[in-house]
């Protein structure tokens, strides 16, 4: 672990992340930020992708990033460094070319998460957030991956690597720091780098939307079974329609009397309340503190 990667490296800002802009660049930002400002009513709401913009070009979130930005959408700078350390995929400090991020969620952990990240961990001898001395990869232990079908999941810059294993994953980390073409389990057929990545947050196509497999088996397979058994979700006012078998034991496996859309509806049989009558049943709810 370098000098850079400590807790306290986090937290002190570089002479470099202060410097000024090249012009060229600096041009090629002013450029780049009327696209993305122009595409809100409002100025201010532009700043998530712009935050996205300066990673493209930094590699993370640079102090002169985050004054460029309260610059252009009239902000003061606290503002900007209250969002940019809020969210999890905007970094304070250099990020690696690659980041790799294991999931270590429920599903994930059980069917094997813990093992593949103690295991890249070690292998790669940094640790949450931290970046490997060439500067390739950042590891990261990930909350969730949102593709539990496919655990335990992996993800290089935000790339889908299912089903993996403690050596499919550090084949993966090793090919990356080689240089070595990866391809993703879905999507893209290759990874991007971390900065290319952000310029496609920030809303700049690069083309490979449609690459590659969208939705693999195992996403799919509650479609199949639909399909199968010609199963159809009911139609607006389906459940409602007491005459239909198919809504009426819906209903009822839901816990609704039939002819009911919801719990919140009220029986026909129900006492009349009108304004001004006195509810059968108490409706109000007793906040904590209140006596």
């Amino acid at each position: 672990m370098t000098t850079d990667q400590t807790a306290s490296g986090h937290l002190t800002v570089s002479a470099e992340s202060k410097s000024p802009y090249p012009a060229d660049v600096l041009a090629q930002l002013h450029e780049d930020a009327a696209l993305v400002i122009a595409r809100y009513p409002q100025p201010r709401s532009a700043l998530l992708p712009l935050l996205h913009l300066v990673q493209s070009v930094d590699g993370y979130v640079s102090g002169r990033g985050i004054a460029l930005c309260a610059e252009l959408l009239d902000l003061e700078t606290a503002e900007v460094s209250g969002v940019a350390t809020f969210y999890t995929q905007y970094k304070r400090h250099p990020n690696g070319e690659f980041t790799v991020g294991v999931c270590t969620n429920t599903l994930c952990a059980i069917m094997g998460g813990d093992q593949i990240w103690e295991s890249v961990s070690d292998h790669l001898g940094v640790g949450h957030d931290e970046t490997t001395s060439d500067g390739k990869i950042t590891l990261e232990r990930v909350e969730c991956n949102a593709a539990c079908d496919y655990a335990p999941v992996v993800m290089a810059n935000w790339e889908f690597f299912d089903n993996q294993t403690r050596e499919s994953t550090i084949e993966l980390v090793d090919d990356l720091r080689a240089g070595r073409s990866v391809a993703p389990t879905r999507g893209a057929r290759s990874v991007s780098t971390f900065k290319q990545v952000s310029r496609v947050l920030a809303g700049f196509s690069d083309g490979l939307a449609d690459e590659g497999v969208g939705a693999g088996p195992a996403s799919l397979v509650g479609l199949r079974l639909a399909h199968e058994h010609n199963w159809k979700a009911p139609g607006r006012g389906d459940v409602g329609d007491e005459h239909s078998p198919d809504a009426s034991a819906a209903g009822q496996a839901g816990g609704l009397t039939p002819g009911l859309t919801s719990s919140t509806d009220t029986p026909s049989n129900a006492p009349d309340e009108r304004p001004g009558q006195t509810p059968t049943t108490p409706t109000t709810t007793t906040a904590k503190g209140d006596t």
